[in-house]
């Protein structure tokens, strides 16, 4: 930084190396300013040594208590939002099934709207028991190298607990998939009719709108994962061992734009979809078929 505390970071200086800089230079222990902006010492450790998202109302507190000039104070705030602009909690799920649902069931406790997209899979909150056995028993053997049905109960139990937020006709959810997940054989045949019988079910709902995007349809972009956005500041994505999520503003513009571009070539009219995959299954559960 140039001349004290007025001029802007230099390029390879963290904004919490900034902080901290500015901080010495005024002769002020983090206890100080913290003092000054109405926060605790231990959020000033955290800014300085780069933990966690940064509060930008709380960072432009401090560059004004620092005396910084009105271009540091911008720079500084937009180093604060561009912070976020990134994946981060990459976490590892938690040691059971269950409790991975628990968690996952608080997150969205909080939230009025849902979109999810998904090439992959049918989304958890649309799946029948029997589906959501197969899914989570392949995710089992990879935590555990004996079959733990009971974990798989557990999980199974927790998954369809959490769609009780579908009842909440304050909140809205929007789900959008490939026709792909349809045809995936990832719950056997016999499961499938009250899997699309559950598809149908949610889609009538007053809150949800359930869209699907044509096997024949011309892609806007390679579907090379599912995500979900909650309300219009958190993205999340699966993967096997872990989950990812980012608050960043840029993301949840970026990923919203995602979901609008396969929303918009995807259909609300899932009725004859659904019908062609079901007539499907029941000619694979033909004697002789399987």
């Amino acid at each position: 930084m140039r001349n004290g505390v007025s001029g802007t970071p230099e390029s390879n200086e963290s904004l919490g190396r900034a902080v901290a800089r500015m901080r010495k230079a005024k002769g002020l222990t983090g206890t100080q300013l913290a003092g000054l902006v109405g926060t605790n010492q231990p959020k000033i450790s955290r800014l300085e040594n780069d933990i966690g998202f940064p509060d930008q109302a709380l960072v432009r507190a401090i560059a004004h208590a620092l005396g910084a000039d009105e271009e540091t104070v911008d720079h500084l705030v937009k180093m604060a939002d561009l912070a976020h602009d990134r994946m981060t909690d990459w976490r590892p799920y938690q040691p059971d099934l269950a409790s991975r649902q628990q968690d996952v069931r608080q997150t969205e406790a909080g939230v009025q709207m849902i979109r999810i997209f998904q090439p992959a899979l049918i989304p958890g909150l649309l799946q029948t028991s029997e589906y959501a056995r197969a899914v989570l028993s392949g995710f089992q053997r990879l935590t555990t190298a004996e079959p733990d049905e009971a974990a798989v109960a557990a999980a199974v139990s927790g998954r369809i607990t959490r769609q009780e937020i579908l009842t909440d006709r304050k909140r809205s959810f929007h789900f959008v998939m490939t026709e792909q997940v349809l045809s995936s054989r990832i719950a056997p045949p016999e499961h499938m009719p009250a899997q699309l019988q559950r598809i149908r079910e949610v889609a009538r709902q007053p809150n949800a709108s359930v869209s699907i995007v044509p096997a024949d349809a011309v892609l806007p972009i390679a579907p090379v994962h599912g995500f979900e956005m909650l309300d219009e500041d958190t993205v999340v994505v699966d993967v096997f061992n872990t989950g990812l999520s980012t608050h960043g503003k840029s993301d949840n513009r970026l990923f919203r734009q995602v979901f609008e571009m396969y929303e918009a070539c995807a259909t609300a009219d899932i009725g004859p979809i659904l019908d062609r995959h079901l007539r499907r299954y029941l000619e694979l559960l033909e004697p002789g078929r399987l």
